[in-house]
């Protein structure tokens, strides 16, 4: 991506959503993840915030790539982590944000060990650090996946879990993070550590890192390559997508002000459209065409294993928060920064 004039005055812009943000300032935090889709992106707000960040991956010469527009930045700090690996630092973060996942969904189906490993293990590492050295906060960047399948068209609550087939290698994704959830309210009972979570719908943005073969980031890539957008399916299935700003605004909403053991549904509600309505939405921006082919089977193995999985938000806008990118407008950010 390039930190356009938009990209910059849109991070100002999302700042507007969070009250009391400048609390941030000085702070240091922990950021895993920090080279993804979503944590990128927080990275460049919490900087903008005027926040210390640690910004953490498993290249530090990529996360160097990547902010290169912060260069020189002395609130910035580059830490090696490697989710299946142990973690250990000196410093004392006031905030600690776990965003590292494998979140490809290729990945899921050719790398399930891996993929349960490093969402349950990264986990317990950061929140036995966070134990030691007295972290004010941890937040966890879950999923919706953790829902399961449920009847109906209705957006899920936080308390409302439905199917998930333990036994289908795709599972390994929301089974895990499901275990990691619980690891975070385990850890808050037996040792005091203060955990909040985030389940972020679908989220999509000029962020996307170019392994990402998620349906929302390759539409972007294809209509920018000149491309028609190639779909493997009817794309009926109901989803939450949120332009990654609004979901970046969202997550520091909750760890400034969401109550400590609770998970937030992250989700604009002006967002809520099928993968179709999507994929029309980046194709009429560009100019180009949608068309169909049948899926492989490694991509059939691959799918999302939800129909439906439209989130409810009030939880989250009762902290004050509201989504400022409906997807014409995050389509069109996300083109311009792309």
């Amino acid at each position: 991506m390039v930190y356009t004039k938009r990209y910059l005055e849109d991070l100002k812009k999302v700042r507007g959503a969070v009250s009391g943000v400048e609390a941030l300032e000085g702070r240091s935090v922990l950021v895993t993840g920090a080279g993804g889709l979503i944590c990128s992106a927080l990275v460049d707000f919490l900087l903008d915030a005027g926040a210390r960040v640690y910004a953490a991956g498993r290249s530090v010469e990529k996360l160097q790539q990547r902010f290169s527009h912060w260069e020189g930045l002395e609130r910035l700090q580059y830490v090696r982590y490697d989710a299946m690996e142990p973690f250990s630092s000196e410093v004392r973060f006031d905030y600690c944000i776990h965003g590292a996942s494998n979140a490809n969904p290729a990945a899921y189906g050719t790398q399930p060990v891996e993929t349960m490993l490093g969402n349950f293990i990264g986990m317990q590492q950061i929140l036995e650090h966070a134990r030691k050295t007295g972290a004010q906060r941890v937040l966890y960047v879950s999923s919706s996946e953790v829902y399961g399948k449920k009847e109906g068209k209705d957006p899920y609550h936080e308390r409302e879990y439905g199917f998930v087939d333990i036994l289908n290698p795709r599972a390994c994704y929301p089974s895990s993070k499901r275990a990691a959830e619980t690891l975070c309210a385990a850890y808050a009972s037996e040792y005091g550590v203060d955990t909040v979570i985030v389940r972020p719908g679908h989220v999509y943005g000029p962020t996307a890192t170019a392994s990402d073969n998620r349906a929302s980031s390759q539409f972007p890539r294809d209509v920018l390559a000149g491309k028609d957008i190639v779909m493997k399916s009817a794309g009926s299935q109901l989803r939450s997508y949120c332009y990654v700003l609004d979901c970046v605004s969202a997550m520091v909403a909750v760890l400034l002000k969401g109550e400590t053991g609770r998970a937030y549904n992250i989700s604009n509600r002006d967002s809520l459209v099928t993968i179709r309505q999507m994929a029309e939405a980046f194709a009429e921006a560009a100019g180009r065409k949608i068309v169909f082919e049948d899926p492989s089977v490694a991509e059939q193995k691959s799918y999302n294993l939800m129909d439906n999985s439209a989130l409810d938000a009030a939880s989250l806008e009762a902290l004050g928060w509201r989504g400022m990118f409906d997807l014409k407008a995050g389509v069109e950010a996300t083109l311009d920064a792309m």
